[in-house]
Order: structure tokens, then sequence, then C-alpha cells
């Protein structure tokens, strides 16, 4: 369990960041803009590079592939269920005509489940992406060290 107390911790924060963004936009009735979400990928992105980030501080020389990347996930996809669930609590209590307003001519067609859906994958989709990506520059390298007896190569000249 105490495995999990980071990124539980980091996806708190970050649903936090995400829930702020969507609040302070909606002051300014941007929320119905697709457009702005996209900048809840660059949230995402910080929450889950700081998250797998921590646990390497953490961790140090017993950090593995497998550890970042299940601390990224875990991160994201927590993450992603309480965003989504105050979107279901905005969209279907708060402001129930946010959805007609989102959607436009195809709201009336569109349920809020098919609303929810459509977050909570995006946001397991960008999550997944991002922490591949990050595990890229996290991972342990296999680069091999050089010995004393190493002879570089410059084009065709031997330099020893």
């Amino acid at each position: 369990m105490l495995k999990f107390a980071l990124p539980v911790r980091y996806a708190i924060a970050l649903s936090g960041l995400l829930i702020s963004y969507f609040l302070l936009i909606s002051l300014f009735g941007w929320h119905t803009n697709p457009l702005f979400s996209l900048f809840n990928g660059v949230i995402t992105a910080f929450g889950v590079y700081e998250a797998i980030k921590g646990y390497k501080l953490r961790k140090n020389d017993a950090f593995t592939y497998a550890d970042g990347f299940t601390t990224g996930i875990v991160t994201g996809f927590l993450a992603t269920i309480l965003f989504t669930l105050f979107f279901g609590i905005y969209a279907g209590n708060i402001n129930p005509t946010f959805i007609d307003n989102f959607m436009g001519p195809w709201g009336s067609s569109t349920s809020l489940g098919i609303i929810l859906f459509t977050v909570a994958i995006c946001g397991f989709a960008t999550t997944a992406v991002l922490t591949l990506s990050f595990m890229q520059l996290f991972k342990p390298s296999w680069n091999l060290t050089k010995s004393e007896n190493t002879t570089e190569f410059v084009g065709k000249e031997v330099i020893e």
C-alpha cells in the first residue's frame, strides 16, 4: 500500500489542478469551447512528470522502469477518475444545460454517460502516452561504460 501513497497524493493534486482550471475557464464562459480542453493535457503532463520524478528521487538506485511506469499510470488514471466524477456532478447537477451548450447541434442525441465515457477515455489515453514518453527520460541507461583499453575511432584514424 505504501507503494501507491505517492501516486495517490500526486493524483489528488493533479485532479485539483484540472478541476480548478475547468472552474476558472467556466467563469469566462470558455468551458463550452473544446479548444480550451487541450490545456488539460499540459496540466496532466506536468502532474505525471512530477509524480515519476518524485518517485525516482525517493527510490534513487532502486528505481526501475516498471516502478516509474506504474507511478505514472496510477497517478494519471486516478486523477482522470476524480476529474470525471467532478465533471459528471458539474454537468449533471450544477449546470444541467452544459451538455447542450457544449455539444451544440449534436447535444440532443448525446447523453451525459457518453460524454463522461469520452472524458475518461481521453484522460486514460493521455496518461498512457505521457507515461510512456516520460519513462524514456527516466529509465536507467543501458550504455556501457568505457574501459581503459577501449580504442576510439575518429574517421579512418585510430587515436590511442
